[in-house]
């Protein structure tokens, strides 16, 4: 053994070693527990940041973690290989997507190994390759004939930027989610994914998700946006199309005033034709569009609108009220349109107060009048007035009444709305998996034959931005109907990139098969995903089309659960100088760099430590050197002592003196805090818990010491850190005897006995008499102490009527309560 503790040759050792023995490649074993830990898997965008190390070392210490509990563990990464920046790099350097994608993988692939994260890379999947996209093609197929996935004109969301279409979950406040900028709204035709048909069940099925954080299943909750309510038509005067309403209010109905129409609404798009009021229409319409969307519906944000010219007929008064179209108002929300009642809504007033539209008390507190005018909506339940038949009735018994009524009478019924939106797919970009749907003049939408698929992405180094790519590349556009024979095109939008990350989990467990997108005999095996790492910033992106994919995947036969996952962990981000690390802020502080001058062991250790995993971390590299002079002591100690294992111990194991009994307590102590640390996420105090040992272990060292007391410690030591800091603890378990790589040594096991704190007694003492006795821990403090006694109950009797004067305190021994 050296002196010198050379990082760089032990791990390269040990990184050559689990390669060469294939160590971390696992197979289905039903005579073995399993336990399936996945971290999302990366964009291959060049090199590893330490977001990536934060997130990947979390799952590999878990990983390690349950090996040595005996789990046949499953831990494999891939590559979320497609998307807008592969494309943008290409058209910014000349360099085909796919060669920069590549090239990326490798120099990704050959940190994460000099990392020594333990995974399966016989599992590893790369998203933009034709086995794997496929795949993707093949389920758009089978949604297609149950009729989940279908083509259709509307409005949808465009970043001018990325020159593409957004779905809805993609935009964040109004803009895009990948480069913040204003997200535009046009017409487009587009393919979607019928997303809406499992809204009830993905908001059903929140509920037995007891193992996510609340925040993520808060967020898909509000996302999904259920409302109950009544959906009712107002016929328009003159015209034979109707508008309809959602509305959570129609008690409030007798109040509406005028009727409010998103500037989007396919009505204001055919009124803009009207010479009287279409020029403002036009005008207003177009503005919208650049508006910011969170801007438009901001409370504060000044309501505008325009006439339409034309009117619409409440159904329950059948009183003509005007239409008109506001700021405030967006085609995703409900219809589109809203029935606008000033008096019982705030936006509604400001814009009826605004634009001097007429304002009606329709609702009163149950115990009053509201005093007239109105200088704000009256928004609360109460007693309906000036509603015909409905007036005195409460809120909430008129609302099922004027529902029931509506039904009765054809021009209304009780509905459910929902916030979320069928899942835009459609892309017009180049990098991404071509959609497997052809045109047929003959024949008309055509899917491609399965055994056709995949239809293989063209390469092409002639990428530019604005409409589909694919349509420049005659070779991939022009085909042959399967049907007729006669000429055909293909579709040239190519799909979101988060189609590949939908199923991508579940193609792990049988990578390399040819017959099928998924081997249902290792799904079964191994899912559901027992622990799943990523960010929060996916709670309405990923993690709801996941668990929509693993749904449609149920229906289909394919698995037989509903959820795809157990446990999700959200870990926060890396942040330096009190913001996210970016190349744009130069505070990028790149992960090789580190592991040249500290090596991967402290790299981890530190990232695991210097914060609890849920919160942000904020780089120091002091804190880094910390970590890194921690291994070199523990190295140093096993250089000093490797070669004195002695002999001085007991025979029933049990150390002679005080100072080795308190060690081995707090060996036990460590064992049991570490191990309930990793099974709560808590890496930052487990690693915290195994530098106190070894503070402990030091100066036990310098006195009598027991060789093989501190044999055994430092042996359960290196169990201990082998999850955080596998090469250096591989290394010492080798000098300490194991023969056999540590996943194999077992995870170690603590004696509750020892682990319990030695118990002294404290005597209490009422103005020198004792009154009681505790039992209380050897470490306890003289303000616990005074805590204890104040606390005790025999003691209490002899307090009450009298003042305490003053509380003496002897450490260790009693407590004299003074009282008058």
């Amino acid at each position: 053994m050296q002196e010198q503790y050379d990082f760089r040759a032990i791990e390269k050792k040990w990184q050559e070693h689990w390669e060469r023995e294939q160590r971390y490649s696992v197979s289905e074993d039903p005579s073995k527990r399993k336990f399936y830990v996945l971290e999302m898997l990366p964009y291959p965008s060049g090199a590893l940041h330490m977001g990536h190390v934060r997130n990947y070392s979390l799952g590999d210490s878990l990983a390690r973690f349950k090996r040595m509990q005996g789990y046949n563990v499953l831990h494999p990464l891939g590559w979320d290989a497609f998307g807008l920046p592969a494309e943008n790099a290409a058209i910014r350097h000349g360099v085909p997507p796919e060669r920069w994608t590549l090239d990326n993988i490798r120099i990704m692939k050959k940190q994460a190994k000099e990392m020594g994260w333990s995974y399966d890379w016989d599992r590893e999947i790369t998203t933009c390759l034709p086995d794997y996209y496929k795949w993707n093609q093949w389920f758009f197929l089978q949604m297609y004939k149950k009729g989940l996935a279908y083509r259709r004109s509307g409005q949808v969301n465009w970043c001018e930027k990325c020159q593409t279409v957004l779905a809805n979950e993609q935009v964040v406040n109004g803009r895009c989610w990948r480069d913040d900028s204003v997200v535009l709204q046009t017409e487009l035709e587009q393919w979607y994914w019928r997303i809406t048909q499992y809204a009830e069940e993905l908001l059903q099925d929140l509920d037995k998700l007891g193992g996510w954080p609340e925040k993520v299943r808060s967020m898909q909750q509000n996302w999904i946006g259920k409302s109950s309510g009544t959906r009712v038509r107002f016929e328009i005067e003159g015209e034979q199309e109707a508008i309809e309403i959602f509305t959570t209010r129609v008690d409030t109905i007798y109040g509406a005033t005028f009727v409010l129409l998103a500037p989007e609404h396919s009505l204001v798009r055919r009124w803009v034709d009207d010479p009287q009021h279409g020029p403002a229409l036009t005008k207003f319409a177009e503005a919208m569009k650049w508006q910011d969307r969170a801007a438009r519906t901001a409370e504060e944000g000044e309501k505008l609108g325009v006439f339409t010219g034309h009117f619409a007929i409440n159904p329950f008064s059948n009183e003509k009220v005007p239409i008109w179209v506001a700021n405030f108002v967006l085609m995703e929300y409900g219809t589109g349109a809203i029935m606008a009642v000033p008096a019982h809504d705030q936006r509604d007033f400001e814009f009826a107060r605004k634009y001097q539209l007429p304002v009606r008390v329709v609702i009163c507190p149950v115990s009053g009048e509201l005093s007239q005018p109105l200088e704000t909506a009256f928004s609360d339940y109460g007693q309906l007035v000036q509603s015909g038949p409905f007036s005195g009735l409460t809120s909430e018994f008129a609302q099922e009444k004027m529902a029931a009524f509506a039904g009765e009478r054809g021009f209304g019924s009780p509905a459910v709305s929902y916030r979320l939106k069928d899942w835009g797919i459609s892309r017009q970009r180049y990098w991404g998996t071509p959609i497997p749907i052809l045109y047929c003049p003959r024949c008309g939408t055509v899917p491609v034959r399965e055994k056709d698929l995949p239809v293989v992405l063209p390469k092409t180094d002639q990428i530019r931005l604005g409409g589909s790519p694919l349509a420049t590349v005659p070779e991939f556009v022009n085909t042959t109907c399967h049907q007729c024979g006669g000429n055909a095109t293909r579709e040239t939008d190519t799909m979101d990139t988060f189609v590949d990350s939908s199923w991508y989990f579940y193609r792990y467990t049988a990578p390399r098969l040819d017959a099928a997108a998924v081997d249902r005999a290792a799904v079964c095996y191994w899912f559901p995903v027992d622990q799943y790492i990523g960010g929060i910033e996916h709670a309405i992106l990923h993690l709801i089309y996941m668990r929509f994919f693993t749904k449609v995947m149920r229906d289909m036969g394919l698995v037989d659960f509903n959820e795809p996952v157990t446990n999700l962990f959200t870990q926060g981000m890396v942040i330096r100088e009190g913001g996210k690390m970016s190349k744009s802020r130069g505070n990028v502080v790149a992960p090789d760099e580190m592991v040249r001058a500290y090596g991967a062991d402290a790299l981890r250790l530190f990232i695991q430590f210097a914060a609890p995993p849920e919160r942000d971390l904020d780089w120091n590299e002091q804190g880094l050197e910390g970590c890194y002079r921690f291994v070199n002591r523990l190295w140093r100690l096993v250089y000093r002592f490797h070669g004195r294992w002695g002999t001085d111990v007991n025979a029933n194991g049990i150390r002679k003196g005080p100072e080795s009994r308190a060690l081995e307590r707090k060996l036990h102590q460590t064992i049991r805090k570490v191990t309930d640390d990793l099974e709560r996420f808590h890496q930052n105090t487990a690693i915290a818990a195994i530098m106190e040992l070894l503070n402990e272990l030091y100066p036990y060292t310098e006195g009598d010491a027991e060789p093989r007391l501190v044999k055994e410690v430092l042996g359960k030591m290196t169990l201990l850190i082998s999850p955080f800091a596998p090469h250096v603890a591989e290394e010492i378990g080798e000098i300490l005897g194991h023969t056999e790589s540590l996943d194999s040594a077992g995870w170690p096991s603590y004696d509750p006995e020892l682990a319990r704190e030695e118990e002294i007694e404290i005597v209490i003492q009422v103005n020198g008499k004792i009154r009681s006795k505790f039992s209380a821990p050897a470490g306890i403090t003289e303000s616990e102490m005074e805590t204890a006694a104040l606390s005790d109950e025999k003691v209490k009797s002899y307090l009450t009527d009298r003042r305490v004067q003053k509380v003496i305190t002897v450490p260790k021994k009693l407590v004299n309560i003074v009282v008058r």
